[in-house]
Parts: structure tokens; sequence; C-alpha cells
């Protein structure tokens, strides 16, 4: 099988893929950047921690807006 249709059958290429092939490139060169090592394990957990802080947020948000609505009972006459 030849590299481009191991691209296609892996998702990524250049008909119909909005990346246009260049995916695995921008993996390869982001792994390259990432520090290796204990800086490495330390940037991830950062990410980690940075990502439930978002959970953590959006969480309550959901909380506040599932609470009914407060407000004032008015008796008609």
């Amino acid at each position: 099988m030849s590299e481009e249709k191991q691209q296609n059958a892996g998702g990524c290429g250049t008909s119909g893929c909005l990346c246009g092939g260049n995916g695995p490139k921008m993996t390869a060169l982001l792994s390259m950047m990432m520090p290796s090592g204990e800086a490495g394990t330390h940037f991830r957990q950062a990410h980690i921690e940075l990502l439930k802080g978002l959970r953590a947020l959006i969480d309550q948000r959901i909380e506040s807006l599932a609470q009914p609505a407060h407000g004032t009972k008015l008796n008609v006459d």
C-alpha cells in the first residue's frame, strides 16, 4: 500500500481532508518541540490541570443554569 493510501485510510490525506495532509506533519513537529523528561512531564501535568479547571468552570455554569429562576410571587386580585 502506498503512503498516500495509508494516510487516506488513517483519515488524513489530501482527498477530503481539511488539513490537506499536514496533520501528521504538525503532530511530528509538535512532538519534536515538546521537551522530554521532567520538563515534559511538568507541561503535560499542567495541561491536565488546565483542562480540569475548565471542566470545573463548565460544571459550575451548568449547575447555575439548572437552578430554577428566583422570582417574586404576586397575588393578583
